[in-house]
């Protein structure tokens, strides 16, 4: 049996978007008694008027990705980089006001590094990067109106204790005993949506991760998904103006190895740590009687 699965013409353009990728921005700061460095990977997209391009190759009305790029390294150097939710905005800003486009989504990743070096010849002026995770913002703009999503990646951390998983249902193929004491690790990457423009952006990042963590190492876990619940809920607490969050959590399992070969007893000392397969959980919580609002999502990636 066959079935016939062709579609008839004529084709019509999607959405669409385009803009230069991963513009590596390191700004200093010279105008204090240190030195300050900001240091990002910006990424531009406009949408707008730009069906001719797409379907007959007339650039008319294309901002060319390279004047996107310069963009960038000029706006850092005219404004400097309060933060990376400001300096989106200020791009965000520039390109809502360009002939043809009509929204844009612009992104960042911002690097940390912590000062380094004492007594004289560039005390104040060295940095070493921190292994610390990657901070990340997206400004999406839609005609007149903004959105702002902070977030994080990379965020690594462990519980040595204080989590147990138990209560499962079981059938054929589980073989996976019940604990009430295991390590819980996991690599947490996040966004949330802010509920509008005017906020400290380098307080509520910094009062979101706090609470994130303090979260994670306060809760007794009965399961990763009720410890993202917990951290969600505490970065809402702790930051009014966040008005959603989205949580995607790896389970970086650590598997207690067998020494009895060797005559030795384990006691929950020595541990396997497996990088796959792994658990993936995923959540969001929101504000009760929030709207909504899918535009600031717009092809972001929220589940990693």
């Amino acid at each position: 049996m066959s079935s016939n699965t062709s579609l008839p013409g004529p084709y019509v353009l999607g959405p669409n978007q385009y803009g230069k990728a991963e513009c590596r921005l390191v700004r200093i700061e010279r105008d204090t008694p240190v030195h300050a460095i900001a240091d990002l990977n910006v990424s531009t997209q406009l949408r707008g008027d730009f069906a001719a391009a797409y379907a007959d190759g007339d650039n008319g009305h294309v901002h060319a990705t390279d004047t996107q790029k310069n963009t960038v390294y000029a706006l850092a150097r005219s404004h400097g980089v309060a933060s990376p939710e400001a300096f989106l905005l200020l791009l965000a800003d520039h390109w809502r006001a360009q002939p043809w486009v009509t929204g844009t989504q612009m992104s960042a990743e911002q690097y940390a590094w912590e000062r380094i070096g004492a007594g004289t010849g560039g005390a104040g002026h060295s940095f070493a990067r921190t292994g610390r995770e990657t901070r990340t913002a997206v400004v999406q703009t839609d005609g007149a109106e903004t959105f702002v999503l902070g977030g994080l990646t990379g965020l690594t951390v462990l519980k040595s204790t204080g989590s147990e998983f138990s209560g499962f249902p079981r059938d054929r193929f589980t073989t996976l005993a019940e604990t009430d004491d295991r390590i819980l690790a996991t690599s947490v990457t996040a966004w949330w949506r802010y509920s509008g423009t005017d906020v400290d952006w380098d307080a509520a990042h910094t009062g979101v991760r706090t609470a994130l963590v303090d979260a994670f190492a306060g809760t007794h876990s009965l399961a990763l998904q009720q410890t993202m619940h917990a951290m969600g809920a505490a970065a809402m607490d702790a930051v009014p103006e966040v008005a959603e969050v989205r949580i995607s959590c790896p389970n970086k399992h650590h598997f207690e190895v067998d020494l009895s070969p060797f005559e030795l007893t384990n006691g929950g000392t020595v541990f396997l740590a497996a990088d796959r397969p792994y658990g993936l959980i995923q959540a969001t919580l929101q504000r009760a009687g929030v709207p909504a609002e899918p535009r600031a999502w717009t092809a972001v990636p929220a589940f990693a």
